[in-house]
């Protein structure tokens, strides 16, 4: 132990506070928390030493000072109950996610938290602190090492009957098996979390996450009303507590009301007083985009929506799924109207009047074909479309079948008057 520590005083917290640079104020309370004294009031100084230093560090961008903090703090941690060091550690690893790039940092300092309270036994701590791990190796995408961590924990978790923790972990395993693709099992989650959450007080903040995750299962399964309304109630929750998540939940009602053709009312929204100035940013300017692109029905300025705002719109996971499906149901949309007065037709042509490459015009038409959208052939050595009458239904073989079912109505009719006489 160095002999240059500080007495753990309210004084050597003053001569942090006026000291005149972080590095400083740093080297002072790294000093306070050498302090060999363990009287409450010293351990009471060292706790709000170890909350300003952690503040320091992460302000400074000292991500892994930061780490090794909690490495030589478990002296300390086993003078002081077992409560306030789970207050700390989780203080410390909040105060490292608030520093840009530092998921794998984050990663390995949970693993390293994970094994010490196995360790000391720290049960309450570690079942948080595993809970945080799950969050960040789905983030990280590494599905199946989090699912198999989130497997075990919610075994565990049920058997203690922490509630609370419950509702995180379901939610959790509701959006990890979103992000596998897996929608029952992601509703039966989230259907978990909502059970447990209507036994216990739940904070605006974690029902925010609820609603959140309600409505992007909803325009999953293409029911945008009621997704809306969950997105909405997101948002009025994330607003009130000015949580970032605001900003998603708006965008997300956005998408709701281009998806349902209600794209006109946009604009409304975006500048009503609720969201005002407040939120105005490249998410909201891209959504603008797409609803002026739909309400135009311009294949055009869909592309350059999606080109000018690839960040917001092609790189969010829930926004590209479903713009992907309305841009291709317009441009099907497009090409039938475009070819339907023609029986052959240049692909150049269709290329120039819908504004869009010829090779993305015959990909598509490839495809409509092959989905039977529409009869016809590409005559790729001439470059055209031939699109075929549409082939008339025959009405005679329907017609027979309605025939056979009437007369077998008749002789179960007959059959029944028959065996009455007969009785």
């Amino acid at each position: 132990m160095s002999s240059s520590y500080l007495p753990a005083t309210t004084g050597s917290l003053e001569e942090a506070s006026e000291a005149k640079s972080p590095s400083e104020a740093i080297s002072i309370l790294y000093r306070i928390l050498e302090s060999p004294s363990s009287s409450s009031d010293a351990l009471r100084i060292k706790e709000l030493a170890i909350n300003n230093l952690s503040d320091l560090l992460r302000k400074e961008n000292r991500a892994e000072e930061l780490k090794n903090l909690l490495s030589r703090l478990r002296s300390f941690f086993s003078l002081i109950p077992k409560a306030k060091t789970a207050k700390i550690v989780r203080g410390v690893v909040d105060a490292v996610a608030k520093i840009p790039g530092t998921s794998d940092l984050q990663i390995a300092l949970c693993k390293e938290i994970v094994h010490w309270t196995r360790a000391e036994k720290r049960t309450f701590l570690r079942q948080r602190i595993e809970a945080r791990l799950a969050a960040l190796l789905m983030e990280n995408k590494e599905y199946s090492e989090a699912l198999t961590l989130l497997s075990g924990l919610i075994k565990e978790v049920r058997r203690l009957d922490d509630k609370l923790l419950l509702v995180d972990i379901d939610l959790l395993e509701s959006k990890l098996h979103f992000s596998l693709r897996n929608l029952p099992k992601a509703k039966a989650a989230l259907t978990a979390a909502r059970t447990a959450a209507n036994a216990i007080y739940v904070p605006p903040a974690q029902q925010g996450t609820i609603d959140l995750q309600s409505g992007i299962l909803h325009a999953e399964e293409k029911d945008y009303k009621t997704a809306y309304s969950y997105f909405y109630e997101a948002f009025e929750a994330f607003n009130a507590l000015e949580d970032p998540q605001a900003i998603y939940s708006l965008k997300y009602m956005l998408l709701c009301k281009v998806m349902v053709s209600q794209a006109d009312d946009v604009a409304g929204i975006i500048s009503s007083s609720k969201v005002g100035l407040q939120y105005q940013g490249a998410e909201l300017d891209a959504m603008k985009a797409v609803a002026d692109a739909h309400s135009k029905r311009s294949l055009k300025l869909f592309e350059v929506a999606l080109r000018n705002f690839r960040a917001q719109l092609d790189e969010d996971p829930i926004v590209h799924r479903h713009l992907s499906s309305l841009y291709d149901t317009l441009l099907e949309q497009n090409l039938c109207r475009l070819i339907e007065p023609f029986s052959k037709v240049e692909i150049a042509h269709i290329a120039e009047l819908i504004e869009l490459p010829a090779d993305h015009v015959e990909k598509k038409l490839s495809q409509m074909i092959l989905d039977k959208k529409f009869a016809g052939t590409l005559d790729q050595g001439a470059g055209c479309l031939v699109i075929f009458d549409d082939p008339k239904t025959d009405a005679i073989y329907p017609a027979t079948l309605d025939t056979i079912s009437n007369m077998g109505k008749v002789v179960d009719s007959l059959y029944v008057r028959s065996a009455k006489i007969m009785a």
